[in-house]
């Protein structure tokens, strides 16, 4: 888990952490239309299995894919990632821009703090 996800490569995560194993063909009917093509999915497919995102089983010479990732570790690297990248390593910067844009009320805020002193 080494690099960030594209827009579609999210997308299929998110049906592998939905539905579970699968089979690059299984992919398909989760896609409106224009539905991708096979080889256009087995290819993100395995570039999501090299930066470590799936893993799969072997059956004879097909794949069944699974997410190697959990969902919730991917979004504590995303927030992570974002923490580093636009707030400098400051998770107080990111809170406090999260208060100052409203997105955050101080009755979450100090429920927040709660949480935080009884989980110590």
């Amino acid at each position: 888990m080494n690099k960030g996800l594209t827009k579609r490569e999210e997308e299929i995560m998110n049906i592998f952490w939905a539905k579970g194993p699968l089979f690059v063909k299984e992919l398909i009917p989760f896609f409106d239309e224009p539905k991708p093509h096979i080889n256009t999915l087995s290819t993100i497919v395995r570039g999501l299995e090299e930066k470590g995102y799936i893993a799969h089983t072997a059956y004879g010479n097909t794949y069944q894919y699974y997410a190697a990732v959990s969902k919730n570790e991917y979004g504590r690297k995303s927030l992570k990632d974002i923490v580093s990248q636009y707030f400098k390593n400051s998770y107080l910067g990111a809170v406090s821009s999260l208060v100052e844009e409203e997105k955050i009320s101080l009755e979450e805020l100090t429920e927040l703090i709660e949480k935080v002193k009884k989980q110590k």
